[in-house]
């Protein structure tokens, strides 16, 4: 079983940046994806990126792409979401999750492992 925790959300200003983490408790399998959703209130959770852990293939949504890197850590076990030029409705949890499976997926019910969140709020 994977244990997976975030860190680094907070208040950001619009334009502004963010750095989101997230630690993994043992080793993530070489054959697994790791990725960010998000959930605003009121909405439902949704794909923000994932990367595939051994080759490092990524995907994003259009709504973060151009704004938003994801990357990993493969030794340390570790994921990060930089996010740029911030928006109001970049506002949300921001979870990360875990699937198996070498393919990056949007739904949020193809990941298995999941983190508590961290809230992202954008506003001036």
């Amino acid at each position: 079983q994977v244990q997976l925790v975030e860190s680094g959300g907070g208040l950001a200003q619009p334009g502004g940046s963010l750095r989101l983490s997230c630690a993994a408790s043992g080793r993530i399998p070489s054959n697994y994806v790791m990725g960010w959703f998000r959930q605003a209130p009121g909405k439902e959770r949704e794909f923000a990126a994932a990367i595939t852990w051994r080759r490092g293939r990524i995907g994003y949504a259009d709504s973060v792409k151009g704004r938003f890197t994801i990357s990993r850590d493969y030794v340390r076990d570790t994921m990060y979401l930089q996010m740029n030029s911030l928006k109001p409705e970049d506002t949300a949890v921001y979870y990360c999750a875990v699937r198996e499976g070498v393919l990056v997926k949007t739904r949020p019910d193809e990941y298995i492992y999941w983190g508590q969140g961290t809230q992202v709020t954008v506003s001036s």
